[in-house]
């Protein structure tokens, strides 16, 4: 089969996306699970008994239960993230084709 003029094998394949926003985010993810790290100390210290960690925030048990499940939380929602970007970062690039132009399989 001829290969027409116009056609061109590079139009196919994606452009590669830039590396750019996925280190900012990466790097978010990072702070966020450190953050959410930190904060879980500081409510595991305040339930201990070292109720200064946060200051007045956490004096309390009900303060200092409420700041290790916002640790938790934020430091969840870091990971999720950091996961979820690696492995958008991680995978193959395929084709850009219709699908209903590739071959049928039974």
């Amino acid at each position: 089969m001829k290969i027409s003029d116009g056609f061109d094998a590079r139009r196919l394949r994606p452009k590669t996306p830039s590396n750019w926003r996925s280190r900012l985010v990466l790097t978010f993810a990072a702070l966020l699970a450190l953050l959410g790290a930190l904060l879980l100390l500081a409510g595991a210290a305040s339930l201990i008994g070292h109720p200064s960690a946060l200051g007045e925030l956490n004096a309390s048990p009900a303060g200092a239960m409420l700041v290790l499940v916002f640790g938790l939380l934020v430091g969840w929602l870091g990971v999720w993230m950091w996961r979820r970007r690696r492995r958008q970062m991680r995978q193959p690039l395929g084709l850009n084709m219709a699908p209903h132009l590739m071959k049928k399989h039974d």
